[in-house]
């Protein structure tokens, strides 16, 4: 059984987002601050002891990263990626040659001596993933070659940027890098933009605005100015062909190229960079990676780095922000709270929950040692699917669901409940309900 913690006293609306209520604009952005509402949601938390900009995440947020996890992977594999794992540590000669250390080193842990060897926690997995695609020898045939990983990396950040899950130091960064021919770069990079279109839809967000990165000036960049011209010339293309209004800004690229930053705003508006693509012949030139042409030929592949939904940590702080903890059922900690009138019900809501849990959902029961039944759905509000058994439901074996956004359907089937909302949540819906099989 949960205990639904409140972001507000007396039961009241979690915020606009989730009901539409008009809200004060002061109270509102203090709510909707994921640093507060996600520890009283019991998401995160931090500790002097474990450090600052280290989190870690409670039974409910790591219910909610789980979910978001599992739908990238999934996502990635539909559209033909390979999952690998990779080490966190590396030796410092890696960073070298990917470039890292000369343009990146500021923002790096300090190495640590191991055996007469210095390694370093990686603060990118590009250079891992460039020495996997190396450990074999690939043909043209196998190109575009899409390797994906949910992986750690570490940055320095000074303490006093740090902030919830928003600017961490150890990062869970859903990352992939597509190894392709030049032809299919602006193809894989186009089909890269249409994932993330479907993953916000799917996460009920959206973009604030689309940005074409570019270097600036000073020597953060790679000093190659003709490698600078084709990779912006590629993206530019993109952007102008999906038809996505974008600005560009200097100073904002990758320091081994340009990239399409989607960003997202808070509701104080403030800005952050959620999901990226990036074009980049830089490493695949340092690791000197190559495939075998139709000519029989060696020829150097493209590297187009991409992430979908950015780093777990700042995409659930988006969200949190953005639902005020109502998350769409297919993410929500808990999906369904089973509430039996009095105690002759328990053993049916115990039931139903165990059957939830058989169909891959997270279900609770909230019994009467609770409350009152007003008191327990009050603090289920949160919970998108709350199915009511009393006497007479259980007699027939049907719950009286409520939805989240107030809506009372008529006592079901209990099968046909779990059917339909399984069926949901299956399909990453927005929605509560099917309405039209209401």
């Amino acid at each position: 059984m949960t205990v639904f913690l409140s972001p507000k006293p007396r039961g009241e609306c979690p915020g606009a987002s989730a009901c539409g209520h008009s809200p004060d604009t002061r109270e509102e952005t203090d709510m909707h601050d994921h640093r507060k509402l996600g520890r009283e949601l019991g998401l995160f938390d931090t500790d002097p002891l474990i450090g600052a900009g280290l989190p870690y995440w409670l039974p409910d947020g790591a219910a909610v990263r789980h979910a978001l996890e599992e739908y990238i992977r999934g996502a990635e594999r539909r559209a033909g990626y390979r999952h690998v794992y990779s080490p966190v540590l590396g030796k410092r000669e890696l960073y070298e040659i990917s470039g890292h250390w000369s343009h990146y080193s500021d923002d790096m842990f300090p190495p640590m001596d191991l055996g007469g060897e210095q390694v370093v926690l990686r603060p990118s997995l590009c250079p891992h993933h460039a020495v996997i695609y190396r450990s074999r020898s690939h043909s043209y045939r196998e190109l575009p070659l899409r390797m994906a990983e949910l992986g750690g990396m570490y940055r320095s950040e000074l303490s006093g940027v740090l902030g919830g899950l928003t600017r961490v130091r150890a990062i869970q960064l859903n990352d992939a890098h597509i190894f392709c021919t030049l032809d299919q770069v602006e193809q894989e990079a186009g089909a890269a933009l249409e994932m993330i279109r479907r993953a916000y839809e799917a996460l009920g967000i959206s973009p604030a605005r689309y940005r074409l990165s570019l270097p600036g000036p000073g020597g953060k960049y790679v000093a190659a100015p003709e490698m600078w011209r084709r990779s912006t010339a590629l993206l530019t293309d993109v952007l102008d062909r999906s038809g996505l209004p974008y600005e560009r800004a200097e100073g904002e690229a990758a320091f081994y190229g340009p990239k399409i930053d989607v960003q997202v705003a808070d509701g104080a508006g403030r800005e952050s960079t959620l999901s990226t693509v990036q074009v980049d012949f830089h490493q695949p030139e340092r690791f000197d990676l190559h495939y075998i042409g139709a000519d029989g030929a060696r020829h150097r592949p493209v590297m187009v780095h991409r992430s979908i939904i950015g780093s777990v940590e700042r995409a659930v702080a988006h969200l949190v922000e953005k639902h005020g903890g109502a998350f769409p059922a297919w993410l929500a900690p808990t999906q369904l709270v089973a509430l039996p009138v009095s105690e002759a019900e328990v053993p049916d809501a115990v039931a139903l929950a165990r059957r939830c849990a058989e169909l891959g959902l997270r279900a609770e029961v909230a019994g009467p040692e609770r409350g009152s039944l007003g008191a327990r759905i009050r603090q289920a509000r949160l919970v998108p699917y709350q199915a009511v058994i009393g006497a007479s439901e259980a007699a027939d074996g049907r719950v009286a669901l409520r939805l989240r956004d107030g809506r009372r359907l008529d006592p079901l089937p209990a099968g046909d409940v779990l059917t339909r909302v399984g069926a949901l949540v299956d399909a990453h819906s927005t929605d509560l309900w099917d309405r039209a099989a209401s």
